[in-house]
């Protein structure tokens, strides 16, 4: 059914990258905040300043992680170190918290002013596992997942959103542990086996083969097809379209 095997009756989907393109908001929010953030520490060290890659470093250490924990992974990779502050931080804060909520602020400013793009494939396979009877949640790191999904119009074929907020009120590990993927299938009353987890996020797609989910489908959008089958994909495409035909 819909390109999944038989068995699966719930779908758990990313939702930057996956069903919209909210990934290129997240990626220039953060290059922002880090950019920033690395001239004024270069600046303060005597170093030479080194700007954020907003394609291999987003990748490898920010890409569907939860905010504080993309902040922490990168700035270690740097060799930087700072405290870690708590989530109601300032983002004028100079602590990992801090300048997570520093972007936020800068993500929540680009989706009011320019709005978010919907994966039109994506769309169609939304409605068609609607139409099929398949459950479907959102499963994202993003707190800002809510408002995405209502100003996408996405709102309306979504069942059950487990988010950024989900993740700090019942204290969930996020990507690349599967805690979040678990706590939505639970939410349907099935266990891994019977329910797919669509992943553009190398992260992400971990999180579904450690959780023993019964597909995963990773979606290649900036060309790491090889990167996702090695992380645990079973399938990788281009766009969920291609499911549909293949169902065809």
């Amino acid at each position: 059914m819909l390109g999944l095997p038989a068995g699966i009756r719930v779908c758990l989907f990313d939702l930057d990258g996956v069903l919209t393109d909210t990934a290129a908001v997240h990626a220039a929010a953060w290059k922002e905040m880090f950019d920033q953030f690395l001239q004024e520490w270069a600046e303060q060290h005597g170093q030479p300043y080194v700007p954020f890659d907003a394609g291999a470093e987003y990748e490898q250490y920010v890409d569907g992680k939860p905010r504080a924990n993309g902040v922490r992974d990168f700035l270690v990779s740097r060799g930087i170190h700072l405290p870690e502050g708590t989530k109601d931080d300032a983002p004028t804060e100079v602590t990992v918290n801090g300048l997570g909520n520093r972007k936020n602020e800068s993500v929540q400013h680009r989706i009011r002013t320019d709005g978010v793009r919907v994966y039109e494939g994506s769309r169609r396979y939304l409605q068609a596992a609607a139409e099929a009877g398949l459950r479907r949640a959102v499963v994202s790191s993003s707190a800002n997942a809510r408002e995405v999904l209502e100003v996408t119009g996405l709102a309306q074929y979504i069942e059950e959103r487990v988010d950024g907020v989900t993740i700090q009120t019942d204290h969930l590990r996020g990507k690349p542990a599967p805690d979040t993927f678990l706590a939505a299938a639970m939410g349907f009353g099935v266990g891994p086996a019977e329910a797919a987890v669509f992943e553009d996020a190398l992260a992400g797609v971990e999180a579904g083969r450690a959780g023993e989910f019964g597909y995963v489908v990773g979606v290649d959008r900036v060309g790491q097809a090889d990167e996702l089958k090695a992380r645990g994909a079973d399938v990788v495409v281009t766009d969920l379209d291609q499911l549909l035909e293949e169902t065809r």
